[in-house]
């Protein structure tokens, strides 16, 4: 982990020498000097495993988790379903929130772009002035019998600043500059992550519900059917009123749940349609169904401990205490002295006319600013960015735990999330066969019609459970992709000409 150092200057006595060589000397000397810590990538975590031993599974169901697996860069392909990849493809080109995030990659470019020419480099600036005038010579201890009359001056000059980065201070500036440059890369690649794991979730979610939707009215209807049947019986006396109140309060209770449903429903589709860069009324791309996706049969988990090289809120957050490892320098280096050189050369002349006969007059300047009393501001300052050098790291830490633990939950998911599909699906085959035999039953005239509907009924029912379950295994596959960081690095190198230029600090 990076430290907080000293700057690594040797001021030590020097042996005697001309004055001016000495200033050249000392001036030389410091110029490669940089205060403030060297921040250093911190080191990939030596982790095997994901999860504890006991609770590593190698298999969700029908599902194979592949360690060491590389997940590609479009993972969402794995589920092997065009519209759902042109879904995808729609939200990366045309959701707002990416358009936010690339802007503002391209700002903090931008802003890096300008600070690198404005302190790295000398500012120049041509000056051109006129200026009426009239002079006492008197003033200066001339003595005259006779003030002159007023003249016009005209002025053409070069000026030339430069402050010298003699304790690194412009340096770590523009490393922290080129540190929030790398956080807003990660934030813009944490969001195409997240935009299209929410794409994915989303569409599964329209499909699940959808579904549900479906099987819920069609288990009303067998519910309303067997109402019907069991209010004649009780009419000619062959079952109790309480019998058909239970039903009745079964009918209510199946209907109140359509109405959530169609909420939920509507709400994930206008959730879709933001996410596509549409209104929720423009959109007009049908619903999913998870027969048109395809579990993916073997999951790619990559290697534990490439984990923080790869997801993008921890790169994110190295980037955040990279710049604060840089504000301390700068923080430090306000405390010591600042050189600035300063140059001027033009032509001053009375008509303008003669201003192009040559410099006639020119000044050379080395002044030096050192702090001497800021009511401890500077201290307190440099104590406030230690502080938040600090926060940085533990926030870092706290982000790589969060990783972990979202990987480890992922994985968790999906293995019960098969083994739950499995017993719902185990369920809702036996209701199949349930209903098989209560079918060819009810044609030889052994079991009632109310028989009947009872057992499509209860095979709506599973239909629902497994259909839920179902979905749940698509959407916790996909949250797994995600937490393992999407394979955006796997994506093809972009074109130069899309690339955003990042200038490279100078070696000093």
């Amino acid at each position: 982990m990076p430290r907080l150092a000293r700057p690594i200057c040797d001021f030590r006595p020097q042996p005697r020498r001309h004055p001016a060589m000495a200033a050249l000397s000392l001036l030389a000397l410091v110029s490669g000097c940089t205060v403030g810590p060297d921040f250093a990538s911190p080191a990939t975590p030596d982790v095997a495993a994901y999860t504890a031993p006991q609770h590593a599974p190698a298999a969700a169901g029908d599902q194979q988790l592949l360690a060491g697996a590389d997940i590609p860069a479009q993972w969402w392909q794995l589920f092997h379903s065009d519209a759902l990849d042109q879904l995808v493809r729609q939200a990366l080109d045309a959701n707002p929130t990416l358009e936010q995030a690339r802007a503002s990659l391209r700002q903090a470019t931008e802003d890096l772009n300008a600070e690198t020419g404005g302190r790295l480099l000398p500012s120049v600036d041509a000056n051109l002035s006129v200026a009426r005038k009239k002079v006492d010579p008197s003033a200066y201890g001339v003595p005259v019998s006779e003030l002159p009359p007023p003249f016009t001056l005209y002025n053409a000059s070069i000026d030339v600043s430069y402050t010298l980065d003699v304790f690194g201070g412009n340096r770590r500036a523009l490393e922290g500059m080129a540190a929030q440059v790398d956080y807003q890369a990660h934030e813009l690649q944490a969001a195409r992550m997240s935009l299209a794991a929410n794409v994915v979730t989303a569409a599964i979610r329209q499909a699940d519900l959808s579904e549900r939707v479906v099987a819920t009215r069609e288990l009303l209807d067998a519910q309303l059917r067997q109402q019907d049947i069991m209010r004649q019986r009780l009419a000619a006396g062959g079952i109790a009123a309480a019998d058909l109140s239970n039903q009745e309060l079964l009918v209510a209770q199946t209907r109140a749940t359509l109405p959530p449903l169609d909420k939920q429903l509507a709400q994930v589709t206008h959730q879709l349609a933001v996410y596509l860069g549409q209104r929720p009324a423009a959109l007009s791309v049908a619903p999913l169904r998870l027969a048109d996706l395809t579990l993916p049969a073997s999951i790619p988990t990559g290697v534990p401990s490439a984990l923080t090289r790869q997801r993008p809120d921890i790169l994110a957050a190295e980037a955040l205490w990279h710049k604060a490892s840089a504000d301390v320098g700068v923080a430090t280096a306000n405390q010591y002295p600042q050189f600035t050189l300063t140059a001027s050369f033009g032509s001053q002349r009375t008509r303008v006319g003669d201003l192009s006969d040559g410099v006639n007059v020119w000044n050379l300047g080395l002044g030096l600013v050192q702090p001497l009393f800021h009511g401890g501001e500077l201290r307190a300052r440099k104590r406030s960015a230690e502080a938040a050098y600090d926060a940085a790291a533990a926030a870092y830490r706290q982000t790589v735990l969060d990783g972990f633990r979202q990987v480890a939950d992922a994985l968790r998911a999906v293995q019960t999330d098969g083994e739950a599909y499995q017993a719902y699906d185990d369920a809702w085959r036996r209701a199949a066969d349930a209903e098989r035999i209560a079918q060819g039953r009810y044609q030889a005239g052994g079991i009632s019609h109310l028989s009947l509907l009872d057992s499509q009924r209860q095979l709506l029912q599973t239909r629902i459970a497994r259909t839920e379950a179902d979905a749940a295994r698509y959407a916790d596959t996909a949250a797994l992709l995600q937490a393992l960081g999407g394979g955006w690095w796997n994506e093809p190198a972009a074109p130069a000409a899309a690339q955003l230029p990042v200038p490279a600090l100078p070696q000093q």
